[in-house]
C-alpha cells in the first residue's frame, strides 16, 4: 500500500475540506447560526430595549422589538458598524426590520439583513445573508 506524503496529504485535505467550509450558511460566524434566506420576514414594531452583549472583543447590538405578535430579539451586528453608518437606537424607536427568523437558545430571534428607522435604511447583509461589515469575499 502506497504512503501518502505529507505535502500530498494536506493538498488533498486543502481541496476536501475547503468547499465543506464554504456549504456552511452564509451568515455563519463564531458559532452563530447561518442566515436562511427561506426564513425571511419583515417586522414593524417599538423598541424595548437595546442590549450589547460582547463576545470576545467584539461588542454587538441586539434590539427587543415589541410587534403585534409579541416581542422579538433582533440581531443586529457589531456595534462599532452601526455607529460608523449612524445608527443609533433607544427606547421607543420605531423600527421596521427585514431578516431571517430561527430558534436561538430555545426562543425564537430575527437576524437582521436590513433596518428602516426615522426614514432611513441600513443594509446590515446582502440577499444572501453575508455581513457588509465582513468586506468582499477574496477569491483564490
Amino acid at each position: 500500500m502506497k504512503t501518502l506524503g505529507v505535502g500530498t496529504f494536506l493538498a488533498l485535505a486543502f481541496v476536501v475540506g475547503v468547499p465543506n467550509v464554504f456549504a456552511q450558511p452564509q451568515g455563519c460566524c463564531m458559532g452563530m447560526p447561518g442566515y436562511q434566506v427561506s426564513t425571511e420576514t419583515t417586522i414593524t414594531g417599538t423598541v424595548e430595549d437595546v442590549v450589547q452583549p460582547a463576545r470576545g472583543r467584539m461588542m454587538g447590538t441586539h434590539l427587543l422589538v415589541k410587534t403585534e405578535a409579541g416581542t422579538i430579539e433582533v440581531h443586529l451586528g457589531p456595534s462599532a458598524f452601526l455607529s460608523r453608518e449612524g445608527f443609533s437606537f433607544a427606547k421607543g424607536d420605531t423600527v421596521e426590520v427585514v431578516g431571517s427568523k430561527m430558534t436561538m437558545g430555545g426562543g425564537e430571534v430575527i437576524i437582521a439583513r436590513e433596518l428602516s428607522k426615522d426614514g432611513k435604511k441600513l443594509t446590515l447583509r446582502d440577499k444572501t445573508g453575508r455581513p457588509v461589515w465582513a468586506g468582499p469575499m477574496k477569491r483564490g
